[in-house]
């Protein structure tokens, strides 16, 4: 198959890279550009460690072709933080301890601010919903479902 230029945002940069077109985001995201915080878990798209925001829209990196990503905007977890401070997001899951062995997290994370995005004040059902499809086998889910709402608390008071 012959190799494509593929053009898209990663982070709010702009990115070229020679791919063949059955290539996987994933794989693009982690051995073209580095970005090694997108984690391959499952490689089938049910355990949300690869999260990444389309465009906006929480998706599979390990389901999505390089190729479907021409002239689109793709926003990892290196791309969250503004400089060295954490997101609302970020910190809420640092001080909920909504973390533990942190491959997940990324992931999380991701699912997370795609949620806020969609519905600021998400019920504790809508964050159950919502992070649907992000696997954690340390936390119990709890802790996670206190970062996402104390996010949300942090970003309605603009703090």
């Amino acid at each position: 198959m012959a190799k494509q230029d593929l053009h898209l945002v990663v982070n709010g940069v702009p990115r070229s890279v020679h791919v063949e077109p059955t290539r996987l985001l994933i794989d693009v995201l982690r051995d073209d550009f580095g970005l090694t915080g997108t984690k391959l878990g499952c490689g089938i798209g049910v355990c949300g460690a690869c999260t990444v925001l389309i465009d906006g829209r929480s998706m599979s990196a390990c389901l999505v072709l390089a190729g479907a990503c021409e002239a689109h905007v793709v926003l990892t977890i290196e791309g969250v933080a503004a400089g060295t401070e954490l997101d609302t997001i970020q910190q809420a899951f640092l001080d909920c301890d909504a973390l533990q062995c942190g491959y997940c997290t990324p992931g999380q994370i991701m699912a997370a601010l795609a949620l806020l995005r969609e519905d600021p004040d998400p019920t504790d059902e809508a964050i159950d919903e919502g992070m649907l499809g992000n696997l954690c086998r340390c936390t119990g889910y709890y802790t996670i479902r206190d970062a996402v709402r104390t996010a949300a608390d942090r970003l309605a008071l603009g703090t």
